[in-house]
């Protein structure tokens, strides 16, 4: 059995309008005491970041929310309307802003890293905002997934197109797409960044992630704050955004399905995220 192996270190009304100023909070300092060199322009990246996504992340959640039940188990509890969602987005960046300037937010060692862990930010907000607003724990985790996959699909279509234009062989668009993604935004230079060991064996991908940056900040949150269902919130949208996202890389057609597998998630409690990735289908054990 051929393996080629490789190992690397280590989602305009009034309430729109006003703006939630992410602070800059007070400069992180080294063991000699001097401010860190880096502690402004992170936080100049959280701004610009915030920038960027307010517009996607409001297209999303218009698109996603609006009209959708307040309650799954209660109709007559009425549907999400316009001003629903522009209270639950102002709500979700004052949560981001907070959670910015606690303890929890770490900084990730590389820019694609700082993006996602910036975007699991985004996911802790969205879920707490929704909990506020009278929504169940599970309901709330299936409509901030189905937000944030709107973000997520957006994000995988630009190494996607890269992939297409450089081979029409499934297999190594989809080879080709997961290593432009691992060079940004999942590159993995050790943790507090990603961790993940990479292997091609018998024309399948395998990428065994055995640190998440983004879950490494859920696992911060919760420790300092309590567990209010961080984790799983995150499993629900993160960890099962894989499978469709094989899918579009695949190229799959209409209900065809079956391009990825994992056995193993860290967010579940395991040590390694092991996942496979094949344009030829997969059984359940990740074997073509």
């Amino acid at each position: 059995m051929a393996t080629d192996e490789t190992t690397e270190s280590g989602g305009t009304r009034d309430s729109e309008r006003r703006r939630v100023h992410l602070p800059l909070a007070a400069p992180a300092k080294n063991q000699g005491g001097a401010p860190a060199p880096n502690a402004a322009a992170r936080n100049t990246l959280e701004r610009v970041l915030a920038r960027l996504l307010r517009g996607i992340v409001r297209r999303a959640a218009r698109q996603t929310l609006q009209g959708r039940r307040v309650s799954r188990s209660d109709p007559a509890a009425g549907r999400f309307l316009g001003p629903d969602v522009d209270a639950f987005l102002a709500d979700m960046w004052r949560r981001v802003a907070a959670i910015l300037a606690s303890s929890s937010y770490v900084r990730a060692p590389t820019l694609g890293n700082r993006c996602n862990v910036f975007l699991a930010v985004l996911t802790v907000a969205a879920y707490h905002a929704l909990i506020a607003a009278g929504i169940e724990r599970a309901y709330a985790c299936e409509l901030f997934a189905d937000v944030g996959w709107k973000v997520y699909e957006r994000m995988i279509r630009i190494p996607l197109s890269f992939g297409r234009v450089v081979t029409r062989d499934p297999q190594r668009r989809i080879d080709v797409a997961l290593r432009s993604l691992m060079r940004f935004p999942f590159s993995a230079p050790g943790r507090p960044g990603y961790e993940v060991t990479t292997r091609s064996i018998n024309g399948c991908l395998h990428t065994d992630w055995s640190y998440c940056a983004p879950f490494g900040f859920v696992e911060r949150y919760v420790a300092e704050n309590g567990d209010r269902g961080e984790a799983d919130a995150f499993y629900q949208s993160w960890c099962l955004y894989d499978w469709p996202a094989a899918d579009l890389l695949a190229g799959a057609g209409p209900f065809e399905r079956g391009h990825y597998a994992r056995r193993h998630t860290l967010s579940r409690g395991d040590g390694v995220c092991d996942m496979r990735w094949s344009a030829a289908a997969l059984d359940e054990r990740g074997r073509r």
